[in-house]
């Protein structure tokens, strides 16, 4: 197959500057050569680019064999944070019962099968060719909807279609010709990030001359090897175009019809045989496992939201404590992080609700690591620039000398506390203050910065903060005239 060269200025330039090293390298030895070893010497480079890009760059995929005992563990954690869950918040009637389906699982036989892919590649008709099949009842078929649609009712129906994927043992992947881009990028999704184990189906061969069909699966294998072993990229045809049937009668009479030849998926139905006799177990196991770690996220995920919102409310306290203070003692921007902004009990109450625990010194020492954080990613600074902005819009507010101050505090103490939330959310188990994650920590301050950097959400955090500060209720709007 020829190989198209797609950018030709960026081949010329790599290989003009390969080259130049060549003539500074091998000065005396281009000088012999003359104008052909130049062009050798560019030659050379061009090939060693091709090269570089034909090797293909290897996916690290977790390859390790799932166990009843990983699964188990799996299955025990999910259980911890339901019952979390149940002791902090109302009861999870329906986790518990998803609970207690997981643990079925690992008397479960047959195997789940999606047929997935994108539209008209034959979906339907090999469901329908499978299911005439014999695979006693080791094997069940389910068509999902299709995938890389355009709508926004299609899109709905694609994140279905992902989610029964990695709800069952096997996935199908169905396409009826060389990939796409976006095909191999969801192929990379269920393999390399979600584990689940997948087979390519080339369908529609027969709408290929021969010699196109082996080219076509060829480059299929050559753009998995990184992901698929050769033998799990197969061609078929589900359901072959007709062909026309000529009989000749020995009257000379001619007759013609169309006959539909029969599904020719020999080569998929022995790999699937092969994989139910060999890998049942494994499947049902990796399938069980992804299931408890979904459930796991989800109890989670509630449990979350219940704390974040008593955190909210103990943070709005102490956002407001530290403004009063620094409007009350006016303290240069800087120094607003060591009189009020985070303060060590903040960082207790909060450790408490995500069950991370400190003593006093420890949450000292994480105040102080987050003050420090902000100084050094100027957030301080930009805080101070962004509450004075919006403060000089109303010239009455702005005269209060202390006004800067106070709503910069109550609003680095936000930031802060919001950070914080964040990252104790992203945590499994206990930390103390010398296990900080400064990189994680510094992250988080940054995108929480930048989600509050609204400028609707900034106009009312200072209106609210200046109303609280000069005790003035919010006044009436005037009647235009």
């Amino acid at each position: 197959m020829a190989v198209q060269l797609r950018r030709p200025i960026l081949v010329g330039g790599v290989g003009l500057s390969f080259s130049l090293w060549i003539l500074q390298s091998w000065h005396h030895s281009i000088v012999q050569l003359g104008e052909y070893g130049i062009l050798g010497a560019i030659a050379v480079g061009g090939t060693l680019w091709l090269f570089q890009q034909k090797t293909p760059k290897r996916q690290s995929i977790d390859n390790s064999p799932v166990t009843r005992e990983t699964v188990e563990k799996a299955i025990a954690q999910a259980a911890s944070a339901i019952e979390r869950l149940a002791v902090e918040a109302k009861e999870p009637a329906q986790l518990r019962q998803q609970l207690i389906q997981l643990n079925k699982e690992f008397e479960r036989q047959e195997l789940r099968v999606a047929i997935i892919g994108g539209k008209a590649v034959g979906k339907t008709k090999l469901v329908q060719a499978l299911n005439q099949l014999s695979f006693g009842q080791q094997l069940t078929f389910q068509e999902t909807p299709a995938l890389f649609t355009s709508t926004d009712s299609d899109r709905q129906a694609e994140t279905t279609a992902l989610v029964q994927a990695n709800a069952a043992d096997l996935v199908l992947f169905v396409t009826n010709g060389d990939l796409t881009e976006t095909e191999f990028q969801t192929l990379q999704q269920l393999i390399a990030v979600n584990r689940q184990r997948t087979l390519l189906v080339f369908n529609k061969q027969d709408q290929h001359i021969a010699e196109e069909r082996a080219v076509v699966l060829h480059a299929l294998q050559q753009r998995m090897q990184t992901l698929l072993k050769p033998e799990d990229t197969v061609a078929i045809a589900a359901s072959p175009s007709e062909i026309k049937v000529r009989q000749h009668a020995v009257d000379g009479a001619i007759q013609e019809w169309r006959e539909q030849p029969a599904p020719a998926i020999e080569q998929l139905s022995d790999r699937l045989a092969t994989i139910a006799t060999q890998e049942r177990q494994q499947l049902i196991w990796a399938t069980t496992q992804r299931q408890a770690l979904a459930l796991k996220a989800e109890a989670k995920t509630l449990l979350n939201g219940v704390r974040r919102d008593r955190a909210i409310a103990i943070i709005e306290q102490y956002q407001w404590i530290a403004a009063a203070a620094a409007f009350a003692n006016p303290v240069p921007a800087l120094d607003l992080l060591a009189t009020a902004a985070i303060n060590a009990q903040l960082v207790t109450e909060l450790g408490a609700i995500y069950q991370q625990k400190f003593s006093l010194q420890q949450a000292q020492t994480v105040a102080g690591t987050m003050g420090s954080l902000m100084v050094k990613l100027g957030l301080v600074e930009l805080s101070t620039k962004a509450v004075s902005t919006v403060l000089k819009s109303n010239a009455v507010t702005f005269v209060a000398g202390g006004a800067v101050q106070g709503v910069s505090a109550a609003y680095l103490t936000h930031l802060a506390g919001l950070s914080l939330v964040e990252y104790f959310q992203s945590q499994e188990v206990a930390i103390d203050s010398e296990k900080l994650n400064l990189d994680k920590l510094s992250q988080t301050l940054q995108k929480v910065f930048q989600q509050n950097q609204q400028v609707t959400f900034l106009q009312g955090f200072v209106k609210q903060g200046v109303e609280r500060l000069l005790q003035k209720p919010p006044q009436p709007q005037l009647a235009e005239s």
